[in-house]
């Protein structure tokens, strides 16, 4: 079935069933479509060398390891500073953010697989 096909067929499948349905009606299209376009960038990123050597790839690569470990070294020291400067009582607080975000990143950055 084509996308045209599909598209009419909900058209008629909302008209049919009223617009107590619309919600499920328009959802499942979209579902389809969704899976259609699923489908088609699997397929030309199968038949392209670097969709290949992707699809072998596992885990995160350099770049977002570093993007994580900029990220939250920057959202701890920012939470650290607003806990300082409120001059608030909770400083408690900072040792689950800076374990959090130690935990985050050990995990994140755990051995590679090699694949």
């Amino acid at each position: 079935m084509t996308t045209g096909d599909e598209l009419k067929a909900a058209v008629s499948a909302r008209r049919d069933l009223g617009p107590d349905f619309e919600d499920a009606v328009v959802e499942s299209f979209l579902d389809k479509m969704g899976q259609e376009i699923d489908r088609r960038v699997d397929e030309r990123l199968a038949e392209s060398p670097q969709g290949k050597q992707a699809a072998r790839a596992s885990g995160p690569n350099d770049a977002q390891r570093l993007a994580l470990a900029i990220v939250s070294l920057s959202l701890g020291t920012l939470a650290t500073l607003a806990i300082v400067l409120t001059g608030d009582s909770r400083g408690s607080y900072l040792i689950p953010i800076w374990l959090g975000i130690i935990i985050v990143n050990a995990i994140f950055n755990g051995p590679r697989k090699k694949g």
